[in-house]
C-alpha cells in the first residue's frame, strides 16, 4: 500500500466517496474548474484535458483523535491526519474522497501533533489494530464518535457547493451516491483483487478490497473514485429511464420523454470510460465488475433504450397510431 520510508506499513486503508451532479446549468470549463477546485491558497490544482476534462483539488488534511470503527466491539484510539480531496469530471460530476491508511501497530501513548502532521493520511492506532475487525466495522458503518471518514467527505462537498461560481440550478435531477471502501494486504505474491461490491441502502455501496503493500495508496483512492463515478452515472440514468411511462403516444408524452431524456445525451452519456484514469495495475480490478454484474452491458443497454425511446417519439403520433393492414 505504498508507505514511505519512516512510515510503519498499512494494514488497512479505507475510504468514502461523495459522488453528485454539479449545481450549475452549464458545465464548467477548465479554467472554472480550477477556480472551484481550489482549496488551498497557492497549491495549484491538477488540471487534465485527455481522455476527457478533468480537475482535481490539492489535497486537504483533517486531524483525527478518536476510535476506530470495529465488528468486534473493540475500542481502540487512533490519532492521525485523513486526506481529501474533490474532483471534477467533465465539468459536470463532482466528488468529494476522504481517505487513510492504519498501520498494524502504534505507540502506547500519543505523539505530538507535528509528528502525525509530516506523515499525511496516516492514522495510527495506541497500541495493536485488529485490522480484520476494524475493516467490517468501516463497512459497516461507524458508530457516534467513531472515526468517520464519511463526515470528512461530507464536510468538503458542502464547502464546494457553496462556492459562488456555481448558480443551483442543475440541468435535471439526481440524487448523489456514497461509496464507502476498504483495503486489506493481499497474500505474498498476490495482485490486487475486489473481493465485494455491494448496493446498499440509502444510496450506498460498499467495496472490499486486497492490494499488495507496493500499491500507493493515491492510486487506489483514484480506483475507488473511478468506481464511484461510473455507479453513480449508471444509478442516475437507470433513474431517467424508470421515470418514463410505457405506452405513451401523445405529442405531450412523447415530448415529455424528450425532456426526461435529452438531459441525458447532453451530460452524460459521453462520460462512461472506466479505467480511464487508473493505473495499469489496479485497472485489472474492472474486470470482476464487467463480468457480473457487467457495468458495460447495463450501460449499453441503457444507452440503447434511451436512443430507441427518442427515435420512437421522434415518429408523428398519427404514425404511431396507425394500425397494421389485413
Amino acid at each position: 500500500m505504498g508507505p514511505r520510508q519512516s512510515t510503519p506499513p498499512a494494514v488497512l486503508v479505507c475510504g468514502e466517496i461523495r459522488t453528485c451532479l454539479l449545481p450549475a446549468r452549464q458545465a464548467l470549463d477548465l479554467r472554472s474548474a480550477a477556480r472551484l477546485l481550489g482549496l488551498r491558497p497557492g497549491e495549484r490544482v491538477l488540471l487534465s484535458e485527455r481522455p476527457g476534462r478533468y480537475a482535481r483539488s490539492p489535497t486537504i488534511l483533517t486531524g483525527v483523535d478518536c476510535p476506530v470503527p470495529s465488528a468486534d466491539g473493540a475500542r481502540v484510539r487512533a490519532v492521525g491526519t485523513v486526506a481529501a480531496h474533490a474532483a471534477l469530471t467533465e465539468g459536470r460530476v463532482l466528488q468529494t474522497s476522504a481517505h487513510c491508511r492504519l498501520p498494524g501497530t502504534g505507540p502506547d501513548r500519543r505523539r505530538p501533533w507535528g509528528e502525525y502532521l509530516v506523515r499525511p493520511g496516516l492514522v495510527e492506532p495506541l497500541g495493536r489494530l485488529p485490522h480484520e475487525a476494524v475493516a467490517r466495522g468501516v463497512l459497516d458503518g461507524p458508530r457516534h464518535g467513531d472515526l468517520d471518514v464519511g463526515l470528512i467527505a461530507d464536510g468538503l462537498l458542502t464547502r464546494v457547493l457553496r462556492h459562488p461560481l456555481l448558480d443551483q440550478r442543475p440541468p435535471f435531477r439526481s440524487r448523489p451516491t456514497r461509496l464507502r471502501w476498504a483495503a486489506l494486504p493481499a497474500a505474498p505474491g498476490e495482485g490486487p483483487s475486489l473481493e465485494r461490491f455491494t448496493l446498499a441502502e440509502d444510496e450506498l455501496r460498499t467495496v472490499r478490497l486486497r492490494v499488495p503493500e507496493t500499491i500507493p495508496v493515491s492510486d487506489l483512492a483514484l480506483l475507488c473514485d473511478d468506481l464511484a463515478l461510473h455507479d453513480w452515472l449508471l444509478t442516475t440514468v437507470a433513474r431517467m429511464l424508470d421515470c418514463l411511462r410505457p405506452g405513451t403516444s401523445t405529442a405531450e408524452d412523447a415530448g415529455a420523454v424528450v425532456r426526461t431524456l435529452r438531459p441525458a445525451v447532453d451530460h452524460l452519456l459521453h462520460l462512461w470510460m472506466p479505467g480511464a484514469r487508473v493505473t495499469r495495475e489496479l485497472a485489472a480490478l474492472w474486470d470482476p465488475l464487467e463480468e457480473r454484474p457487467g457495468f458495460t452491458r447495463q450501460w449499453q443497454a441503457l444507452v440503447q433504450r434511451i436512443r430507441d425511446q427518442l427515435a420512437l417519439h421522434a415518429v408523428p403520433a398519427a404514425h404511431r397510431d396507425v394500425a397494421p393492414g389485413p
